[in-house]
């Protein structure tokens, strides 16, 4: 990196850490236009959009970094945090799955796993819902329009957001705001299918899996889990593979070894319970 560009991306830095996302934007921009080959300067100024909301434009700057830099863990996490913005949940899962698995090869913090473990579960949550309300819409032309008047409500609801807190989309205020309208679109739209769901059960029903179910590696249902040292869950088959490519708690990053594994009975027991009740959730 030249030394102008790297005196704009450090100016960038403390512009960033300062909360003046706008400004950081513009450093790292010009910093780009110094070297437009080094993926850092796309990967912050992507991380800069994301806080900014501006989705599109930070997913450019991912795709950007991981071209020049194809292994850019950080790239896919920040892509991933976009794409699952845009209500692209499958996009958003592929990006995340693999953040994951560059985490897994590389010795970056123990936050850093279980930050991007979060996202994994959060798209696959939200590709099974949209899934799930796909199934649900498609049995009720009501609930679909409606849950789609909610829908454009809410959007339109965080867009005056974006034009009222231009600049400022990480102060408290603004943020209790965004919470705000995403709860409230939320409650309302639960309610709504849990209108729907009373009068035709069988069908209208949300389906979900219950979290402690979940594998942290395959991030699905857990047939046979063994449990480690630290207390974390894991399916046996995964934890196993991983521990061949090394030998410390995915989660932790602390050592383990395949003797200290133990068979976790009761989760064992809960996890078969759950799919002999709800055969759908092989497909989860």
């Amino acid at each position: 990196m030249s030394a102008r560009a790297n005196a704009l991306k450090e100016e960038g830095n403390t512009y960033f850490q300062n909360g003046d996302y706008k400004s950081a934007e513009v450093l790292y921009g010009k910093a780009i236009q110094q070297d437009s080959l080094n993926p850092k300067l796309f990967t912050n100024r992507a991380m800069t959009r994301l806080r900014l909301q501006s989705w599109n434009s930070c997913i450019d700057d991912c795709l950007r970094s991981i071209e020049l830099s194809p292994h850019n863990m950080k790239a896919y996490y920040t892509l991933a945090q976009a794409q699952l913005a845009l209500y692209h949940p499958n996009e958003a899962l592929s990006s995340a799955l693999t953040a994951y698995d560059e985490c897994l090869k590389s010795d970056i913090l123990n936050s850093s796993t279980r930050h991007i473990s979060q996202l994994v579960l959060q798209a696959k949550k939200d590709k099974w819902e949209a899934q799930e309300r796909e199934r649900i819409r498609r049995r009720s032309d009501l609930l679909r329009e409606l849950e789609d008047g909610l829908t454009a409500m809410k959007g339109f609801d965080l867009q005056n957001l974006g034009v009222k807190y231009q600049g400022r989309l990480e102060s408290m205020e603004a943020k209790e705001e965004r919470e705000d309208v995403e709860t409230g679109a939320r409650k309302k739209i639960e309610e709504l299918r849990s209108v729907f769901a009373l009068a035709d059960p069988e069908n209208l029903q949300q389906r979900e899996v219950p979290d402690h179910l979940i594998d942290n590696i395959s991030f699905c249902i857990m047939h046979d889990p063994v449990v480690t040292k630290t207390g974390h869950s894991y399916e046996r088959s995964t934890i196993l593979e991983h521990l061949k490519r090394s030998p410390t708690d995915p989660l932790t990053r602390e050592p383990l070894t395949i003797d200290e594994l133990r068979p976790n009975l009761a989760l064992k027991q809960a996890c078969a319970e759950f799919l002999e009740r709800n055969g759908w959730a092989v497909d989860y």
